[in-house]
């Protein structure tokens, strides 16, 4: 089998460090040629950095790169184009207003006599990629009018046409339809033939069986798994994936769940290019209840919370708060109603990094210390001060810029800001994102707090052990939809199952 496939690059002790976190952990990994590579891993495990680091876009901070017995460095992207490798992001590369051959030939356009572009052999070359790749897609069509899957195919074929001797294919299939699946596995097996080596990154799991030669696994920027296929079921991937063990923060309260505080009924978010983003979603959270979202990225999870929020008027569907209907359209009129959102990217939805401590955990509940066209600004200084003391957040002064703060603490001032609107229900969008785990343990023992005084808590998480040991009730988003509702005594296998799609057999937990 090696010998069929031999290794074309090789990664030996790479690590990548990024401010705060360390991406990559010593990794030695090997691509094999003629042979789909697969990776998988959960979010966050380092599978993107990996593949940034082979197509050039990051470089390693620690350990080298070889290829054909020869130890390189690539300093872009560029770089590796040249050595004949290509990647497929699963976040679009594509310019919307152009058309669909010149996005395949952006910066490599044929010309005439090297004076001016050679529309013409430039449309021929994508007709012939469209249909290599059996998409009867105009090449002179502009790139937005087509469908998104129409859009990724494209994408694929941008890769092609550089006649990329290795080729990344990140969750290829996220926007494809069963037709177009069936006919990008095609395409793969003709490359494959032709001893292309191409790493494949899905979460979805039976899709990894079907169509993979080796498979790595990651987890926190560590190997822990690779092998050839054969032999590999969903279980040894998923145990491999999130290990046996699992992060501990227990409750220390006793749950007391009241009446119903907040339920979405039938919302829908449709996607540009067709689809939804968010597909009929329907949930409620009970007064003191913390309820998991699970999903894997790209399943829809932040953008039903910005729907929550009124953040997309183009949104479907009823609210309830209190099982009165929720008719507000606007962000000011939901938090007025109960409604706070802790942001996933705090430092830039969620604080004015300029402004000082006591200005930011005031920001939404101005009203309150309003006196006519004034702020009072001792009763402000205050309210800002009880919600350092009960959030224990660190602070030399709190006249101080947020900016001066740890990510930690600042995240602690988003909650603080939320919770100073007096909401009903809170809404936390991946709320343990870039703070370290003593941060996170602290965060979680207030979520804890929270919900056992009564405030119920819907929070978004891509971590599996978080979600496992922090929810009262977990539900699963895939595709934009529902796809499951489970006790927190559930195996991690079934919910990794109901993420990525699939049917079987809870055998890890």
């Amino acid at each position: 089998m090696t010998e069929t496939h031999p290794i074309g690059l090789s990664i030996r002790g790479g690590v990548k460090v990024y401010p705060g976190t360390r991406a990559l952990k010593g990794v030695d990994f090997d691509l094999r040629m003629g042979a789909v590579n697969v990776l998988v891993g959960e979010n966050g495990a380092g599978k993107s950095t990996l593949m940034k680091v082979i197509a050039g876009v990051e470089t390693l901070t620690e350990g080298t790169i070889e290829m054909d017995g020869q130890t390189l460095t690539f300093r872009d992207k560029g770089d590796a184009v040249a050595h004949g490798i290509g990647i497929v992001f699963q976040e679009l590369n594509l310019f919307p207003n152009m058309t669909v051959a010149e996005n395949i030939f952006i910066a490599r356009e044929p010309t005439r006599f090297g004076i001016d572009i050679d529309a013409r052999a430039q449309s021929e070359a994508a007709r012939a990629l469209m249909k290599r790749l059996e998409q009867d897609i105009d090449p002179d069509a502009p790139l937005g009018m087509l469908k998104i899957g129409q859009q990724q195919v494209v994408e694929i074929a941008k890769a092609l046409a550089q006649d990329a001797r290795i080729l990344i294919l990140d969750e290829p299939t996220s926007a494809l339809s069963a037709t177009e699946v069936e006919v990008l596995f095609r395409v793969i097996d003709d490359l494959r033939a032709q001893g292309v080596g191409i790493v494949y990154i899905s979460h979805r799991l039976e899709e990894l069986i079907r169509i993979g030669d080796y498979i790595t696994v990651l987890r926190d920027g560590l190997i822990t798994g690779t092998r050839a296929m054969a032999g590999v079921d969903i279980p040894w991937i998923v145990t491999a994936m999130i290990g046996e063990g699992s992060k501990e923060f227990p409750r220390t309260k006793v749950a007391n769940f009241g009446a119903e505080v907040f339920r979405a009924e039938d919302i829908c978010l449709p996607r540009l290019g067709g689809g939804y983003a968010v597909d009929h979603v329907t949930l409620s959270v009970r007064a003191g209840e913390i309820v998991g979202l699970y999903g894997l990225m790209g399943a829809g999870r932040t953008e039903f919370l910005e729907c929550v929020m009124a953040q997309h008027p183009q949104s479907t569907g009823r609210f309830y708060i209190d099982r009165a209907p929720l008719v507000e359209r606007d962000v000011a009129g939901r938090i007025d109603r109960g409604l706070a959102l802790i942001p996933e990217d705090r430092k830039r939805d969620g604080l004015v990094q300029i402004m000082a401590i006591r200005e930011n955990i005031t920001l939404s509940a101005l009203a309150r210390f309003a006196r006519w066209f004034h702020i009072n600004l001792r009763a402000e200084s205050v309210g800002s001060a009880e919600f350092v003391k009960r959030l224990t957040i660190k602070v030399a002064s709190a006249e101080n810029p947020v900016s001066s703060l740890s990510g930690g603490n600042q995240q602690k001032v988003v909650i603080g800001k939320a919770l100073m609107t007096e909401p009903k229900i809170l809404l936390m969008d991946e709320p343990s994102r870039g703070i370290d785990i003593g941060a996170k343990a602290e965060v979680f023992r207030i979520m804890r707090d929270l919900a056992a005084d009564g405030l119920a808590i819907l929070f978004v998480t891509s971590d599996l052990d978080e979600v496992m040991a922090l929810s009262d009730r977990i539900l699963v988003m895939a595709d934009g939809c529902i796809a499951g509702e489970f006790a927190p005594s559930v195996g991690h296998a079934t919910v990794i199952a109901a993420a990525s799609r699939q049917k079987i057999k809870d055998t890890a937990g």
